[in-house]
């Protein structure tokens, strides 16, 4: 149901640009029409929206890394959400970059909403500086003269074939393309005034601010940046083309403008994009109309401000400036204390999807852009995966998964749950596991593509866990009947056989239990080579037991038959369980993993090793 809610949503946004497009190009047609001048205006808009995207590009070669750490760590404190939204939009001048790493931490649970909704606040008080920049140093400084050396660094740093150096010449091209793109508007501008004075279309009083407001808010959305639209706004303010009460009103509406990008952008994400971007749209809609409400205080307070740091007059670029960075303080000290109730309100709004079916929790296309985020979140996902199947396995084994998961003695545990828990496993499992795992699939194989190499190897090894896990729900499910008859036979020795397998496969669970709850520390996921060890010695197979069971009479071959056969399922469960445990509680360092896979004991290795009784011994005293 949410699938499908998702893939309506996302045509809806896919049409709304559908239609767009012609409208865009109809007023694009008739200004070209109207004057040549414009040629060069709508020319500078065009490379300056290039500009960011190869700033946005060249800063995504260093989210898998510091950004990542960052943004980890600024999530526990609302203060540390604001500040860390302010200081990479400073950095990377790009909102809607940041926006998008915020919403695929959040639906990879990395986050928590109210974190998110900080880093957004943060964000729009970053945009300022785009203003300060463009405003105090783009209209004085001749830039183009800047411009050219950067875009010729940066795209020979592009052709480098290192990660670093790719993403540097990105980033030196994207300012390069920012500088040149300034510079064109604020020629066109110029020219223009010989052909057109738009300042003689400048409205006053209250219908003024709403006609502009509105214009703001289509600049923003046919450009898809509120930078951008600011950008063209001080360009054209500087060159006298607007006026300045007409100039506030479209930054104002720039600013709300801005949140039509993050809805379309949600359209296709989770419930927890969709509450971030009704986050972003309360903020700037609170926002906008506390500058309206209250413009000719904030004027007034603007020229106080201007005054006292000497900025002139008449210099209205940078007065601009001052006011776009007022009134978003404003709304980030008004929202603040409200996000808490606003957190409330958005989940009751947006509540997470009641589904019969389970779907993905974390997996969300956004994070395809981030490669540590995207195997942070398949890594989320698998550990969602164990935990379906982990009530599955614990029923099948005629345990209850509460008790399991509880720290009652396992021994006594097993002894007093020995019939079969009725419940229809196949059901469970097609509604709770298999849905969840082909979308898990599906994700991965969608996502390898676009994957940096080095990416590649730990990706591959959690959809490997996911499969060991279904696979171990399917040992359950052949170890299950026999496992009923046995485990309150009138035969002992068949009872105390299905009692050893029971007792291995549940410590082996009672130990992922012990890593799931402490995921945070270092443990020592190698020793949970010792259950590899154990199912492999412990054989009755090699070591003649089975034989001799037989000849004494204690079991038939239709018996032994059976404890071939669910011994073998036991072995593979044990060894899909471990390896599920490497992938999704092993070391996130890359270099760390390469380490463990190179020390992990292989099949050679514990051809090599003994006395299994020890081991299953080792691990009854720790669950004691």
């Amino acid at each position: 149901m949410q699938a499908r809610q998702g893939l309506q949503a996302k045509g809806d946004a896919d049409l709304f640009r559908r239609t767009l497009l012609p409208v865009i190009f109809i007023l694009l047609g008739w200004g070209f029409y109207v004057s040549p001048d414009f040629k060069e205006i709508a020319a500078g808009v065009s490379i300056f929206l290039f500009g960011m995207l190869a700033l946005e590009e060249g800063f995504r070669a260093f989210t898998g890394g510091l950004l990542d750490k960052l943004l980890k760590m600024a999530t526990d404190k609302l203060w540390k959400s604001i500040g860390f939204g302010i200081v990479a939009t400073t950095i990377m001048q790009s909102s809607s970059l940041v926006s998008v790493l915020t919403i695929s931490f959040l639906g990879a649970g990395l986050i928590w909403l109210s974190s998110g909704i900080g880093i957004i606040f943060g964000a729009n008080i970053g945009t300022t500086t785009g203003a300060w920049l463009v405003a105090g140093l783009g209209l004085k400084v001749k830039i183009s003269a800047y411009a050219m050396p950067m875009l010729v660094f940066g795209i020979i740093l592009i052709f480098q074939k290192s990660k670093g150096l790719k993403g540097a010449g990105y980033i030196l091209a994207g300012l390069g393309f920012l500088f040149l793109g300034i510079h064109h508007m604020k020629e066109g501008f110029e020219a223009f005034k010989s052909t057109i004075d738009l300042a003689a279309y400048a409205m006053p009083g209250f219908l003024g601010l709403m006609v502009f407001c509105a214009i703001g808010i289509f600049a923003t959305v046919v450009m898809q940046s509120s930078h951008a639209t600011l950008v063209l706004i001080i360009t054209a303010l500087a060159a006298g083309q607007i006026t300045y009460e007409n100039a506030l009103a479209l930054a104002i509406g720039a600013n709300i403008g801005t949140t039509i990008t993050a809805i379309l952008g949600a359209m296709s994400s989770n419930y927890q994009g969709k509450r971030l971007a009704g986050a972003h749209l309360v903020f700037n809609l609170v926002t906008g109309l506390i500058a309206i409400a209250f413009i000719s205080p904030l004027v007034w307070a603007v020229d106080s401000i201007s005054m006292t740091v000497g900025i002139a007059e008449d210099d209205y670029a940078l007065k601009l400036a001052v006011f776009h960075t007022i009134f978003n303080l404003i709304g980030v000290i008004v929202m603040t204390p409200l996000v808490g109730p606003l957190v409330k309100g958005l989940r009751r709004v947006i509540p997470r999807p009641m589904i019969k079916t389970v779907e993905p929790r974390y997996i969300n296309d956004i994070s395809i852009q981030f490669p540590e985020t995207l195997l942070e979140s398949v890594r989320r996902e698998t550990l969602h995966l164990y935990d379906n199947s982990f009530g599955i396995m614990a029923r099948g084994l005629n345990i209850e998964p509460k008790a399991l998961s509880s720290d009652a003695p396992l021994q006594e545990l097993l002894d007093g749950h020995r019939s079969p828990i009725e419940f229809d496993l196949d059901e469970v499992y097609t509604s709770d596991v298999k849905a969840l795992y082909g979308a898990i699939l599906d994700f991965i194989s969608r996502a390898q593509t676009e994957l940096p190499h080095e990416y590649s190897t730990p990706l591959y090894e959690l959809r490997d866990a996911c499969h060991g896990v279904v696979q171990s729900v399917k040992d359950i499910k052949h170890l299950r009947p026999n496992m009923a008859i046995h485990l309150t036979s009138e035969n002992p020795h068949m009872q105390a056989e299905y009692d050893k397998m029971r007792l291995m496969v549940t410590q082996l669970m009672r130990d992922l239990r012990d890593l799931r709850i402490d995921e945070e520390t270092d443990h020592d996921i190698l020793a949970l080579d010792r259950y590899k060890v154990a199912v492999e010695e412990k054989n009755i197979l090699t070591d003649g037991t089975l034989d001799r069971m037989i000849r004494e009479g204690q079991i038939t071959p239709y018996m032994a038959t059976s404890l071939m056969n669910d011994l073998s399922y036991t072995r593979d469960l044990i060894w899909n369980l471990v390896k599920m445990a490497k992938a999704v509680f092993g070391s996130k360092e890359l270099e760390v993993r390469e380490a463990e896979e190179l020390v992990r004991l292989t099949e050679e290795d514990i051809e090599d090793m003994s006395d299994p009784q020890a081991i299953i011994e080792q691990g009854q005293g720790e669950h004691r």
